[in-house]
């Protein structure tokens, strides 16, 4: 018992010594340690892993005031504010590179040093013990003392943030580093805007029918309302469907908004390059973009006529029912008319034509070999996609200063489609079959055509044969052929005026046959005949030859086609004006609708060059016309001033 008592006090004695050994000697003066105190530590300041040690009161550190009390709309305030600098904090985060998200293993790095803490800086015995409880604790238990050093350094970082800094009116939470707690392979860029505003969606009118296709004005004022419908179009800058597509199956030439050029921006010119092969670029002037403005459904309007005016030096009173008939609602994109026989004033035929035709369309091309003429008129906005046109005549006379009977062939390429152009006048004469397929074969050898612009197919062209060298041949004229039978067969047909006798009459016609067996004008095709024989009329009515050689009525005039590939031609209308009686002849017409293709720009253009001359004059010629139609509307002079 007494060995207990003694180890008992011997205990306690060194005790009090190892406490006296913590307070500083000039804290000891005049004052008396452990009187009337209580020792209490919280659980985080004691020990680190000593159990059962008793130890006197150190004062905490101070800890911040609680902020003033919010009212709720300041306090919504303040975290809306919060939340904007969680977002700053993670944006700047994810933007740096040089700092590594999960290198540090423990907080060390970041509050390893304790300078700064407010332990070192208190004053008394309290705060010389508490700095050698730490060091004990941290020598006693490694597993737990570092994550107790974060703790620390955590809650001494912010009391010196505290002390050193000045009071704050608002309190927010200090938020830990975002880029320390996510995970490289989870961060999320922020949403990527728009460097520049998007373009404007065009607006994209689609009809039916071909955009270039405007109504035939019949009071002959169409360029005039054209022109005020142009002018209010620029002011007001768009179109609505029902103005756009008017014309009843037309949109976009002349009269529509689309027409107005969409402004290239500099940037596009810099950074695209443009081929001059490529079919599909933006940017080709025959590429399928540029297609697509003016043919939507890739199909052109093409109008063929074929007349004998038997050289008669009187034109007619109007050309309006052969160029512009009644059963056509909208004007067409290309006009070729060849003739025979041929006016003698070849400048005045062409002004005739242009006169109808008005400002819309411009003479492209035309030709002549002798009394054959041909000329080629298209819409004044297509011209721009045209190729240089070459033109080419043959004579199948043995004596050749007499030129009435031959050929004249006029070639083009429309984008990257190729056409040729042929009139002929044949051998006349019944039952002279051979000579006529002498003067097609004659053709066909002998036409040179083409000679500067490229071949589109150059792989089935045949060099014997002009019409394979090209993707549309359209060949019309006087061909001659006969019906092969006597006048009171055919007499006896037309007189029943039905459409099944109009085919029992072309079971006698001479090009019918040949056509079928494939001897002449091979690959060609011809549209269903439903008009009477259109040879041989006397001049100015409708009966057939009463002279004394009783000719036998005849389908002379004919317009055939061939196409290179299958369905790219298609008939609309095959017909004859019987309103023109000047001749013996009555002049055929037919209405094609024609596939075009997106071509090259490595072909020679022909820059927009038309007959200039026959274009003035010929819109001089429509003006008297027009006044003569508003004369009625002109108002009187004033009694009391004129103008003269």
């Amino acid at each position: 018992m007494s060995d207990q008592m003694e180890l008992l006090v011997h205990g306690t004695s060194n005790l009090i010594t190892e406490l006296d050994s913590r307070v500083c000697p000039e804290d000891m003066e005049g004052s008396t340690p452990f009187l009337g105190d209580t020792v209490m530590y919280p659980s985080e300041e004691v020990g680190h892993g000593v159990q059962g040690l008793e130890v006197p009161l150190i004062p905490r550190p101070p800890v911040k005031p609680k902020p003033p009390r919010q009212s709720r709309l300041l306090r919504l305030h303040s975290l809306e504010s919060m939340k904007v600098n969680r977002r700053a904090k993670v944006r700047s985060s994810q933007d740096s590179s040089s700092e590594a998200a999960d290198t540090d293993s423990s907080c060390g790095s970041h509050y390893g040093d304790f300078s700064g803490s407010p332990l070192l800086g208190l004053k008394g015995r309290s705060a010389a013990a508490s700095q050698k409880l730490l060091s004990r604790g941290s020598s006693s238990s490694s597993s737990s003392g570092s994550l107790r050093d974060c703790e620390i350094s955590r809650s001494a970082g912010s009391t010196a943030e505290f002390w050193n800094s000045p009071p704050h009116l608002d309190y927010a939470p200090k938020e830990p580093a975002i880029d320390k707690l996510v995970p490289p392979g989870r961060r999320k860029l922020p949403p990527v805007a728009h460097a520049k505003l998007l373009p404007p969606i065009a607006v994209n009118i689609e009809s039916s029918a071909l955009r270039t296709s405007n109504r035939i004005d019949l009071d002959y004022v169409d360029y005039i309302q054209a022109a005020g419908k142009v002018q209010s179009n620029q002011q007001n800058h768009f179109l609505s469907p029902s103005q756009g597509t008017e014309d009843s199956q037309s949109s976009i030439s002349m009269t529509s908004s689309s027409s107005v050029m969409v402004p290239i921006l500099s940037e596009d010119l810099r950074s695209r390059s443009y081929m001059d092969t490529n079919l599909l670029a933006g940017g080709s002037l025959l590429g399928a973009g540029e297609l697509y403005r003016y043919f939507p459904n890739k199909m052109m309007q093409v109008y063929i006529a074929t007349w004998n005016t038997q050289g008669t030096k009187e034109f007619p009173d109007s050309l309006e029912d052969l160029l512009l008939p009644s059963d056509s609602q909208s004007i067409h994109d290309l006009y070729v008319i060849g003739t025979q026989e041929g006016i003698p004033d070849k400048r005045e035929w062409e002004i005739r034509l242009q006169m109808i035709l008005g400002p819309y369309f411009v003479l492209l091309c035309s030709a002549s070999h002798g009394v054959l003429q041909l000329s080629v008129f298209i819409r004044r906005d297509l011209i721009w996609f045209c190729s240089e046109v070459e033109q080419a005549y043959v004579t199948t006379r043995i004596i050749s200063q007499v030129k009435t009977k031959g050929a004249v062939g006029i070639s083009f390429t429309f984008f990257g489609t190729s056409f040729l152009f042929i009139t002929s006048h044949f051998t006349s004469g019944p039952g002279k079959v051979f000579e006529r397929t002498l003067d097609y074969t004659k053709t066909i050898e002998s036409l040179g055509l083409p000679r500067i612009i490229p071949n589109t197919n150059k792989y089935r062209s045949n060099p014997n044969d002009v019409t394979s060298r090209f993707d549309n041949v359209f060949w019309f004229g006087d061909f001659n052929f006969r019906l092969d039978v006597k006048r009171a067969v055919i007499d006896e047909l037309l007189d029943s005026n039905s459409q099944d006798n109009l085919c029992s009459i072309l079971h006698y016609d001479e090009l019918t046959r040949k056509l079928q067996e494939g001897s002449v004008f091979k690959g060609f095709k011809e549209a269903e005949i439903c008009f009477p024989p259109t040879y041989k009329f006397d001049v100015g009515c409708d009966v057939y030859d009463s002279s004394s050689k009783k000719r036998t009525p005849s389908y002379t005039d004919r317009i055939i086609y061939k196409n290179r590939h299958k369905d790219d031609i298609l008939v609309v209308k095959y017909g004859s004006c019987s309103s023109i009686k000047t001749s013996d002849h009555r002049p055929v017409y037919c209405f094609y609708q024609v596939k075009i293709r997106p071509g090259k720009d490595n072909i020679p253009l022909c820059a927009g060059q038309f007959d200039r001359d026959i274009y003035i004059e010929g819109i001089k010629r429509r003006f008297p016309r027009n006044a003569s139609q508003c004369s009625s509307l002109n108002q009187k002079n004033s009694t009391i001033c004129s103008v003269s």
